[in-house]
């Protein structure tokens, strides 16, 4: 890249920036998505998988643990995106979490609770006990209808292996409707079933899609979560149909910003020394064909991995700072970074 080149860029960032931070030409929103790695309420609930995460359980899990780690986690909630909008993420999808009281308990800590987030959540049946939900900023955003699609895996034995439901929440943003999908795929583990799973995740969101957009083909359509696949595994890229170029876009399209931060070197998560991009935001054609002063248009997708939220030491050195290390609470935040996208439009 020439000097003229690098010139132009930053000179367009910058002005970009400073069209937010100081003549109020856009409104910005941040939508992000984030991994609470096992957020356990300390108490035992009769026929749940959830012994580990009590007190004398293998984990230690007290009510000291628990809400240390509630704190740690409200203190990335309080950072992403503010870089560019002050009050920070307006919607926020999680996973991994045991049940509503355990993000109700969540919104209320110090550094988030000023935010006033409310809460959509339908309990999952998955076996180990864990759900998807969503925070959002009434601020910003206010509810008018969720649903949950159940993802229909089976055991060779033909019993039904659950998993953790799809969420669809539908709101007004600044007035204009926004439709969200939350998801949670099935883990990675070298089974057949949970690949096909993951698959089935990807095509019940393009179902879900299609019907949105065949009410309203220019939907504004927003698909996150932690996918347990990359952005170019067949689950997005073939069976959700998350587009890697903007340029060959149609209305009707997805498109996956994060295929590019993945092929930069970007993950959210690791194992075995091996960098993964399983938390992804997806967009629709509605959000990015558009002009911004038309609504919300997409502008910009990030993985929040702040020095402090790195491990520094140890088996984990440079991965996410996890929370626990086996049975060993380790302070940390989460085993997987945020991600998030930025949604601008003309004030």
């Amino acid at each position: 890249m020439n000097f003229q080149k690098i010139f132009f860029f930053f000179s367009f960032i910058l002005t970009v920036h400073l069209a937010f931070a100081q003549d109020n030409a856009y409104k910005v929103s941040a939508v992000g998505f984030y991994n609470l790695e096992n957020l356990f309420d300390t108490l035992h609930v009769e026929g749940g998988r959830d012994e580990e995460f009590t007190p004398k359980g293998a984990k230690a899990y007290t009510r000291e643990v628990y809400f240390d780690k509630l704190g740690k986690l409200a203190r990335v909630i309080s950072e992403a995106g503010t870089e560019m909008t002050p009050d920070g993420l307006a919607i926020l999808g999680v996973c991994e979490v045991e049940n509503i009281t355990v993000l109700e308990d969540l919104v209320k800590e110090e550094a988030i609770a000023d935010r006033n987030y409310q809460i959509a959540h339908i309990d999952s049946p998955d076996e180990r006990g864990i759900d998807v939900g969503l925070l959002y900023n009434p601020k910003y955003f206010a509810v008018t209808n969720m649903v949950a699609t159940p993802i229909l895996m089976f055991r060779s034995d033909s019993s039904r292996n659950f998993t953790r439901d799809i969420l669809l929440v539908s709101g007004k943003a600044d007035g204009e409707e926004l439709h969200i999908l939350v998801n949670h795929w099935p883990s990675r583990g070298g089974q057949d079933a949970a690949e096909k799973g993951r698959n089935q995740g990807g095509e019940l969101n393009r179902n879900i899609i299609d019907s949105l957009q065949n009410i309203n083909p220019a939907a504004k359509i927003l698909v996150m979560g932690d996918l347990n696949d990359n952005p170019n595994d067949d689950s997005v890229a073939k069976y959700l149909g998350a587009k890697k170029d903007k340029k060959k876009l149609k209305k009707t399209d997805m498109y996956n910003p994060y295929y590019k931060l993945y092929r930069k070197g970007y993950g959210s998560t690791a194992w075995r020394d091996t960098w993964s991009l399983f938390d992804q935001v997806i967009v629709s054609g509605g959000l990015v064909l558009n002009d911004p002063a038309e609504g919300w248009h997409f502008y910009q997708a990030k993985v929040m991995n702040k020095p402090y939220m790195i491990q520094k030491s140890g088996q984990y050195k440079g991965y996410p700072m996890r929370a626990f290390s086996g049975d060993t609470y380790t302070g940390g935040y989460s085993d997987h970074f945020p991600s998030y996208v930025f949604l601008i439009k003309k004030s």
